[in-house]
C-alpha cells in the first residue's frame, strides 16, 4: 500500500475536483456556443431540443462545466450553422498558446487573425446582438446591402 490517499477512490476524488472547475478552454467554447445561440435568437430549450438534450445540459456546456465532446461539437456546429473552428475563434492568447504546438516549426495556423470578441467586447453587447438580428430579418438582399453600405459610410475608417 502506498498510503491512505491512493487507489481508485483517491483517483476518482481527484477527477471530481478537476471536473468541478471549468477549464478556461471549455469556458471559451461554451461562451461561443452561447454567443451563436443568442445571435440566432434560440433559447437554451430550443437548442437542447435540436440536439436531443435538456436545457440544463445546454447551460452546463455554455458555462464550461461540461466538456463538449467531438461528436457533440459537430452536432452543435451543424445546428448553429457555423464551422467547428468558430468555437475556438478569438481564444485569448494565453489559452491558445498553452496547447502543445503540434505543427512543424515555422508552420503557422491556416486561419487568418481576427479581431477579438472577448467577454467584454462589442460582440457580446445586447445592442450588437439586437442590431444583427434586425439586419438579418431584412429579407430583401438589395435593401440589406444598402443598409450595410450606409452603416459603413457613417463609420470612421479603421486606421
Amino acid at each position: 500500500m502506498s498510503g491512505w490517499n491512493s487507489g481508485p477512490a483517491a483517483e476518482e476524488n481527484g477527477r471530481a475536483d478537476r471536473e468541478s472547475r471549468a477549464s478556461p478552454i471549455d469556458a471559451h467554447v461554451g461562451s461561443r456556443i452561447r454567443l451563436r445561440r443568442t445571435l440566432l435568437g434560440l433559447s437554451q430549450e430550443r437548442l437542447g431540443d435540436a440536439l436531443g438534450l435538456t436545457f440544463q445540459q445546454v447551460q452546463k456546456y455554455e458555462r464550461g462545466i461540461n466538456r463538449v465532446g467531438a461528436s457533440r461539437l459537430f452536432d452543435l456546429a451543424r445546428v448553429l450553422d457555423v464551422p467547428i473552428s468558430f468555437f475556438f475563434d478569438d481564444m485569448p492568447e494565453p489559452l491558445g498558446s498553452s496547447a502543445p504546438n503540434l505543427a512543424p516549426a515555422g508552420f503557422g495556423g491556416m486561419a487568418e487573425a481576427q479581431e477579438g470578441f472577448g467577454s467584454d467586447s462589442v460582440m457580446n453587447r445586447r445592442e450588437t446582438i439586437d442590431l444583427l438580428r434586425a439586419y438579418y430579418r431584412i429579407s430583401d438582399a438589395a435593401v440589406r446591402k444598402r443598409v450595410f453600405e450606409l452603416i459603413r459610410s457613417l463609420a470612421p475608417d479603421p486606421q
